[in-house]
């Protein structure tokens, strides 16, 4: 069976969780889903790149969902939430998921 690209779990959790967030009118429950795809994305960083680089990417992961609040007021929630995933999901490609 094959499996999902990290690049794939670590943007689906933050779109997804700003999704579920926005439409439940729950954040706690869009913050769940952001951080079980986080933590999904980081087992699989930590496999296929090593620990060093998982906990670098895991940090990134963090800073686009804080760094999408400010830039939503600039561009729009959504345009702010997609490219943040965009980023995320190319630096995740590039370290970890290219060499898969």
């Amino acid at each position: 069976m094959a499996r999902v690209p990290s690049a794939v779990v670590a943007a689906g959790g933050l779109v997804g969780g700003y999704g579920v967030a926005r439409w439940t009118g729950k954040r706690q429950l869009g913050g769940v889903v952001l951080a079980a795809a986080g933590a999904a994305a980081a087992r699989q960083w930590r496999e296929r790149a090593g620990g060093p680089a998982a906990g670098a990417l895991s940090v990134g992961y963090v800073a686009a969902f804080a760094g999408s609040h400010p830039l939503a007021k600039k561009v729009g929630a959504w345009p702010a939430v997609f490219g943040v995933a965009g980023a995320v999901a190319l630096v995740s490609w590039a370290v970890a998921d290219r060499r898969a």
